[in-house]
């Protein structure tokens, strides 16, 4: 009897179709009714124009969403601790899996935080001394510079039954690593009093030489002459030891000065609330000066910045203590635990010599663990956080980053476009905004939103492949292949900006001449000492004006208007407008909505449930008083101004019943950074690095310095937009400036009048000047990694 053979394919199974994430009429930030399928298990770009729309729908709306839908799996107790997450937006959200989101968000800059502490590293390296170190010094809390040492001695009563109680002595004592002169912070402030006040002086003669602080009416200054604690008419220099202590040191208390209850304390710690919490870039010209003079940081003498107890530093394997191993650069360290031997901690070697490897892996390998992790560049951090992921077993889930180039050399991308080819052929769906055709021409989807920016962008201009973004009428597409020629003729520098023995982080005794009155571009691989040499190494004054893309300290209120001070001239200009006071227009301030005091929304806490923020009913969102939204300028009330984009607003303010000259030439200034697309009012927290960045420089614009220094403004930028950036590069040279960059685009390179190139490695491998010269001999000599690129991407 003749065996049939079936052929015939199996018919599909009904699982295997969910294979699309299905986006249809998302609304959230400038979207307009946004429809998209994004195939899974596939790697999809999302382009566009800054502001056109791009973080709104992956990581507000398809990343919100999953991670929304996660938290609600949890118990209303968990949930209790987790952050709010409100339904995004949108008609239909299907086909989600679990998201794991990769952002550009810094670190934080609590100095206890460092590159070790923000991975698993520190802790199996914690484990492996406390197993292995000798002399032993006890459990991996000695080891921890986050850990004090706690020693408690008392009586303690013990029930035992029915009426049995009894008084017994325990101790208690835990071991730890952190350094008690410094905290386990590594360096201590010092606070020059001389800066703070003229001894000679008594506070009745105006002894304080702090900026604002005046003798006769300053309420801050009353709190000390009308406390009691010191004798206001003698001068400080005659204070007894108890006076001084008062007055320097003094816990707070509360006091009475002219029949008002106010609290005093100390100058020092007063001191430290009032200028050191806030961001200096934030302060006002004359007061960030005051803070560089008055402050500096020294390292910690007794744990020489290691941060770590004299007994923790003590214990060693073979000849490396924890603070050495930290201190190592970490491919070295990795290759000094490939030598370790001891079968008893074999497992634990393992999974630290994993984990190491996966940072020389991603190109880190430069990085030490003792590294701050608020000195991270947004890129550095971004990577950082990939570290976890590398290794991870789970399949099926989205990953989302956001713009995974920024920070890296062009030779360094074609590394990160292999892992998140990695990341996706393990089968997972990767999603990317991103602005480098290095990256885009990767992808499997792309999708392009725009077409422009803030209102004028928000919906789907192009779906499909690379080749179908190049052949298409989008503005990325017409802009895919841009390439820019080496500049023909360089400007002629005016001086030169002397810098000798340069030793900062990996800095190797760098001798430099930086030409004055040119544009001048720092190159070199990812942690070559770029940053090291133009922020570390640059003589910082009152001529130097320096813009990196650090976080601007401020709340939830803080947007582009309160930051770069345009808020006071619009406010005059409705007061005057109006007859009534400045402070009505503030939200901050006498116009505030009473129900929600300005802030817009109402936050309702739920105890064991989740916290919910809802907009305020009585100001729908507003934020101000019905009766300051009765006061027109120009047909528009405050609220209306501050919904414009700088774009709008520029137009608004430029001419008619509204015209405002000082609010103009703000506008004109944050136009001029590629900035015209952010609404007034946006909350400073929701901005990225590169957006931050170039709020800075538009508010630096307006002062005399004649050195600026920036450090990767092309980050965030659209291709379109690098030629405007260049523009205004151009601008404040012309204009008797000198620029100098830190920058991977090629475009800058190209466009520059003298490149300086360190290398040839990252790290102990990198921190010497390989090439001075212009873009043109470098291009022609091809001598180092940045000729090779540049060579390429000028078609030369």
């Amino acid at each position: 009897m003749a065996t049939r053979t079936d052929t015939q394919a199996p018919a599909p199974h009904v699982s295997d179709s969910h294979d699309l994430i299905r986006v249809h009429g998302a609304r959230v930030n400038n979207l307009k009714d946004v429809s998209v399928e994004i195939p899974k298990r596939r790697l999809t770009v999302f382009t566009g124009v800054s502001g056109s729309g791009k973080s709104s729908l992956v990581f507000s709306t398809i990343a919100a969403e999953s991670q929304r839908m996660i938290n609600e799996t949890y118990s209303t107790f968990v949930q209790g601790f987790m952050p709010t997450l409100a339904r995004p937006e949108v008609d239909v959200l299907d086909g989600l899996t679990t998201a794991i989101t990769v952002d550009q968000q810094r670190m934080g800059a609590d100095p206890r935080s460092t590159v070790g502490t923000a991975t698993d590293a520190n802790a199996m390296l914690r484990i492996l001394f406390s197993r292995l170190g000798e002399p032993h010094i006890g459990p991996p809390s000695a080891y921890s510079f986050n850990t004090a040492s706690v020693r408690a001695s008392g009586g303690i009563t013990v029930e035992r039954g029915a009426a049995k109680t009894r008084t017994v002595k325990a101790t208690f004592n835990r071991t730890g690593g952190m350094c008690t002169r410094c905290e386990g912070r590594g360096s201590v402030s010092d606070i020059d009093l001389t800066q703070l006040y003229d001894d000679s002086k008594s506070l009745a003669e105006g002894a304080f030489t702090i900026p604002g602080w005046k003798s006769d009416s300053q309420w801050t200054v009353q709190v000390y002459a009308q406390s009691g604690f010191v004798d206001p008419d003698k001068p400080i220099r005659k204070y007894t030891k108890k006076e001084l202590q008062a007055f320097l040191y003094g816990e707070p208390v509360k006091v009475k000065v002219n029949g008002v209850n106010l609290t005093y304390e100390g100058l020092i710690p007063k001191i430290q609330k009032s200028f050191l919490s806030k961001d200096k870039e934030a302060m006002q010209p004359h007061i960030r000066a005051f803070v560089e003079r008055a402050v500096t940081f020294t390292t910690c003498p007794e744990c020489d910045g290691t941060r770590l107890s004299e007994g923790a530093r003590s214990s060693r394997i073979g000849k490396i203590s924890i603070a050495d191993a930290c201190a190592m650069e970490i491919r070295h360290l990795a290759e000094w635990v490939r030598g370790l031997q001891e079968p008893s901690v074999a497992p634990l070697l393992a999974a630290l010599q994993r984990t190491l490897d996966s940072f020389a892996e991603i190109g880190l390998g430069y990085l030490s663990l003792d590294r701050p992790a608020g000195t991270l560049s947004g890129g550095e951090a971004q990577r950082v956080k990939m570290i976890r992921h590398l290794g991870s077993s789970l399949t099926d889930v989205t990953y989302v980053f956001d713009e995974p180039t920024i920070g890296l050399h062009p030779h360094d991308i074609q590394r990160m476009n292999k892992l998140l080819l990695r990341l996706r052929d393990k089968g997972n769906t990767v999603l990317v905004v991103e602005h480098k055709p290095e990256t885009i021409v990767i992808a499997d989807h792309i999708v392009d939103l725009g077409p422009g920016a803030g209102s004028a962008g928000g919906t789907v201009c192009f779906e499909g492949t690379v080749d179908g973004l190049r052949a298409g009428d989008t503005v990325t597409g017409r802009h895919f292949d841009d390439r820019a020629a080496v500049k023909e003729s360089v400007r002629k520098p005016t001086g030169t900006l002397e810098i000798r023995g340069a030793s900062t982080h990996n800095l190797q005794d760098v001798d430099v001449d930086i030409p004055l009155g040119v544009l001048t571009v720092v190159t070199g691989v990812a942690g070559s000492g770029k940053s090291s040499l133009v922020h570390g190494s640059v003589p910082a004054g009152e001529n130097v004006v320096s813009v990196d893309q650090s976080p601007i300290k401020g709340s939830r209120r803080s947007n582009p208007a309160t930051y770069t001070g345009l808020l006071d001239p619009i406010r005059k200009a409705f007061a005057k407008a109006n007859g009534v006071k400045p402070a009505l227009f503030s939200a901050n301030s006498e116009g505030a909505c009473p129900t929600c005091n300005g802030a817009g929304v109402i936050y309702t806490d739920l105890g064991m449930m989740a916290g919910v923020a809802t907009t305020c009913e009585d100001c729908e969102g507003k934020r101000f008083d019905a009766s300051v939204l009765e006061y027109h300028l120009g047909d528009r009330d405050i609220s209306e101004v501050l919904a414009m984009s700088v774009a709008e607003a520029a137009e608004f303010f430029g001419a008619g019943e509204a015209h405002t000259p000082a609010a103009h030439r703000v506008l004109g200034r944050l136009a001029d950074v590629g900035l015209g697309y952010l609404s007034l009012g946006q909350p400073l927290t929701t901005l990225s690095g590169g957006e931050r960045q170039r709020l800075k420089l538009a508010t630096h614009m307006a002062e005399k310095g004649g050195v600026y220094v920036l450090d990767e403004p092309t980050a965030g930028l659209h291709l379109a937009d690098v030629q405007q950036l260049l523009g205004l590069l151009d601008r404040l040279v012309d204009s008797g400036k000198s620029v100098i960059v830190v920058e991977h685009h090629q475009a800058v390179m190209a466009h520059a009048d003298w490149i300086i190139d360190l290398g040839p490695g990252a790290g102990h491998d990198g921190g010497r000047i390989v090439f001075e010269g212009t873009p043109a001999d470098l291009v022609d000599g091809r001598s180092t990694l940045t000729g090779e690129h540049l060579a390429a991407y000028v078609g030369a």
